[in-house]
């Protein structure tokens, strides 16, 4: 299989373990407390309205985000109320949980309204900010710059301050881990421990190369609409979010698809450099457990794939 047809795999990192996702599947493998690795495992069901949207450029974006916020709020749930309960407990907690669909869509909603919050409070607090320097820095060129500069700041220090507690850097090292497994696939290596720990543990399609990339295009975006009366700059930030992040995801893309392109592999060098905060090195006890999420994955996929494949010649 060729390098242009070998297939994209994404994942991301959840509570002591891994999430990956393929065509037909996602799959995540968590270490549970006794040590043992638990899989949990959601079909990847297809959307006609989603596969039509998810073809449009700058709209695919907003699709995919949507889409895999709310599907890693499952994932992060399982892993959240799982990792720390003894196995010869799950009877117990079996018996608590609500039924799975009224689960998944409860997760699947507080994932896609976390993620707005979230981007509302990282997209309005800079803007109140950078109001308050306006006696000093008066034009709507400047204001930009300096909403920009603190929406950085802003979001540089949260990384780093979350980062400095014990879970969130562990799971910061599954980040790094579930990285280092896609480089290794992509580049052909076996997927062993060894070979895996050998990579890097930054990659250029990662969601915090995204999130960086959201600050950029937002500087450039906001450069067309004025900064002042205050209200009508709220509206227009708010207004504009769906734009930002439908640029911002194409950007993304092209960076990864030029990063073996002299000059242009500099563009996605700032999310490179992000990633060195979102990702710690894993130990191979992390490593093991990415290895086991993403062979699994394999194992479905193509025991889908060749299920199809039979189902055709039939």
């Amino acid at each position: 299989m060729s390098e242009t047809q070998k297939p994209v795999y994404g994942g991301q990192a959840v509570v002591e373990g891994v999430m990956f996702g393929g065509k037909h599947h996602y799959v995540t493998a968590i270490r549970r407390k006794d040590q043992s690795i638990e899989y949990f495992h959601v079909p990847r069901k297809p959307n006609p309205a989603f596969s039509l949207l998810r073809k449009i450029p700058f709209i695919r974006g907003i699709v995919s985000i949507i889409e895999a916020s709310a599907n890693g709020s499952k994932h992060l749930t399982f892993s959240t109320e799982r990792f720390d309960q003894n196995p010869e407990d799950d009877n117990a907690l079996k018996e608590k949980e609500p039924s799975k669909l009224t689960m998944y869509l409860g997760v699947a909603a507080i994932g896609i309204i976390s993620f707005l919050f979230g981007k509302f409070i990282f997209t309005l607090v800079p803007v109140f900010l950078a109001e308050l320097t306006r006696p000093i820095f008066k034009s709507d060129f400047a204001q930009v710059l300096i909403e920009g500069l603190f929406k950085l700041l802003l979001l540089l220090f949260y990384i780093y301050f979350v980062s400095l507690t014990p879970l969130i850097k562990r799971v910061f090292q599954y980040h790094g881990a579930e990285h280092k497994v896609i480089n290794t696939f992509e580049s052909g290596k076996e997927l062993t421990v060894d070979n895996v720990r050998a990579h890097s543990r930054l990659h250029y399609r990662c969601g915090s190369s995204f999130i960086l990339f959201t600050v950029v295009v937002g500087v450039f975006i906001y450069m067309f609409v004025p900064t002042s009366p205050l209200w009508l700059r709220i509206i227009d930030r708010v207004a504009l979010i769906p734009v930002v992040l439908g640029i911002a995801f194409e950007v993304l893309q092209g960076t990864n698809k030029l990063r073996d392109v002299p000059v242009f592999k500099y563009l996605g060098l700032p999310g490179l450099w992000l990633q060195l905060l979102t990702t710690k090195e894993p130990n191979n006890d992390q490593i093991e457990v990415a290895l086991c999420s993403f062979k699994e994955l394999l194992k479905m996929e193509k025991e889908t794939e060749d299920q199809n494949n039979t189902e055709e010649i039939v």
